[in-house]
């Protein structure tokens, strides 16, 4: 059986490409790099994330981009052995920008700036005669369109009124399709949390007029008891057996009452029929996540190998570096609740999850931490006191900052994050968040010996409708201080 959400974590606005090498699809990194994941599979089941787009800064130019803008809402497509990649770098950055590259897994382009773009959720295709037109949200306006040279970034024309959507709220995230003698226009409506929705409109041309489907919304989670809520923003994908299937994002949220979706936007597979020339989609089943047991010794040299480590605002090779004792992260100074934290990350993937990480903090300061936004995270620092090491576990969420602290021997300390579902019956905790504890003991016990409680937490504060970031959790080790040395890392997930 294939596992839904294909890809775990926080992944939103699926964009998908079908090659003859197999599927390759791409998801929003908003402020972290390296951006714009590059994930393949050969079956629309099996999903390796082989690179990135953005694995250089000056690419997107987020550096100094507010939460919760940056890299949004890419278009991935695939035209006579060249892959391209349009996406809106919002609230700052460079813009609406296309990249190139003949291999998937990089390296990318530098990327041309499309200024006549001033929206978001740009979409790419090409007509009969190999017009490029551009596809895009701006609201409150209706679905825009602009016909463009790719080469120089240059309009063509004004953008223009495309299709005003099916009557919902905020169209946006249109992909454009042809399909023998139509083109179909298919969007987001509804916002992005409950209400969202997948809609559809065709044409006879790809600049309109559209008519809109008469079963609007195609696929919607609202109102229903659906185990994936908040879906929509789908990319369509031809299958070579000439069925079709698509990508969309959406959240799984846990307990009694499902309200708190823990992971943030994922993505999900679903089946399409065809009937009557309209596309008719079936609701994804959601299986969870294929159990995950992951352990990084960096104490022999080791470096960062897994392309899944990811930074907030810059690469972890600016303040990370391999040594023969263990992986070294420098300290600036910059906390967790700073624009740039030197934080090491990857993004949570199950809903049950145990991060450990053994730290050598005699020359600085640092721990771990699940981060959503600078001002919504929680974690574990560690520092040297006076022949101890001063334990300070914290909960942040939108101002409002609690501390809980203690001390452990000298030395090697071991730091874990444990985050369960909540109890789905008619306890108290059941109408909550997952159930998050924050551990602490000395390294190099064997077991569970000496391990110290620091506290436990409501997880319904560190979730997508609560931090409204637009991303998801992601969980690693930060240095705030001097240097940090990162022995050992594990991450167990099960669902």
């Amino acid at each position: 059986m294939n596992s839904n959400p294909i890809l775990p974590g926080f992944n939103p606005d699926p964009s998908i490409a079908c090659t003859p090498d197999g599927y390759y699809l791409v998801t929003s990194s908003f402020e972290y790099l390296p951006g714009l994941p590059v994930y393949h599979s050969p079956d629309l089941a099996r999903w390796e994330l082989v690179g990135h787009v953005a694995t250089r800064e000056e690419q997107v130019r987020i550096a100094h981009v507010p939460t919760p803008g940056g890299v949004w809402a890419p278009t991935l497509r695939y035209r006579d052995g060249v892959f391209y990649l349009i996406v809106s770098v919002f609230l700052g950055g460079r813009g609406c920008v296309v990249f190139k590259a003949t291999d998937p897994a990089g390296p990318w382009s530098d990327g041309t700036v499309i200024g006549a773009v001033d929206g978001i959720d740009p979409d790419l295709a090409w007509d009969d005669d190999g017009t490029a037109y551009v596809t895009f949200a701006r609201h409150p306006d209706a679905i825009q369109q602009v016909r463009v040279d790719l080469e120089t970034g240059q309009a063509l024309e004004q953008p223009r009124a495309l299709w005003p959507g099916s009557g919902l709220y905020a169209p946006e995230g249109p992909h454009l399709y042809r399909r023998g003698d139509w083109w179909y226009l298919v969007a987001a409506e509804g916002g992005t949390d409950r209400g969202h929705a997948v809609t559809v409109a065709r044409s006879r041309r790809p600049d309109g007029p559209f008519e809109s489907a008469p079963h609007n919304p195609i696929l919607t989670a609202a109102g229903s008891g659906s185990a994936v809520q908040n879906t929509g923003h789908a990319d369509l994908v031809e299958l070579p057996d000439g069925g079709t299937a698509m990508v969309l994002l959406g959240v799984r949220p846990v307990g009694l009452a499902k309200s708190f979706s823990p992971l943030g936007r994922e993505t999900f597979l679903a089946a399409v029929d065809w009937a009557d020339g309209w596309p008719h989609a079936r609701m994804p089943q959601v299986t969870g996540a294929p159990p995950e047991d992951r352990a990084y010794d960096f104490s022999n040299g080791a470096g960062l190998v897994d392309p899944q480590w990811i930074g907030v605002r810059r690469t972890p090779a600016e303040f990370s570096a391999p040594t023969s004792k263990g992986l070294l992260l420098r300290g600036e100074g910059s906390t967790m609740s700073s624009p740039r934290p030197c934080f090491l990350a990857q993004r949570q993937r199950h809903l049950g999850m145990e991060f450990k990480a053994v730290l050598d903090v005699a020359t600085g300061a640092g721990g771990i931490a699940v981060r959503y936004a600078e001002d919504n995270w929680f974690g574990i620092e560690a520092g040297q006191d006076s022949g101890s090491v001063r334990i300070t576990a914290r909960a942040v969420v939108a101002g409002f900052d609690r501390t809980w602290e203690t001390t452990v021997p000298s030395g090697d300390v071991e730091l874990a994050i444990v985050a369960s579902p909540p109890p789905s019956d008619f306890s108290a905790g059941g109408v909550g968040g997952d159930r998050i504890q924050l551990w602490v003991r000395p390294a190099g016990q064997g077991g569970s010996a000496g391990g110290q409680l620091l506290t436990e937490l409501d997880g319904r504060h560190w979730a997508f409708e609560t931090a409204k970031a637009f991303t998801g959790r992601a969980f690693g080790v930060f240095a705030v201080d001097g240097e940090v040395l990162v022995r050992r890392l594990s991450y167990r997930g099960r669902d």
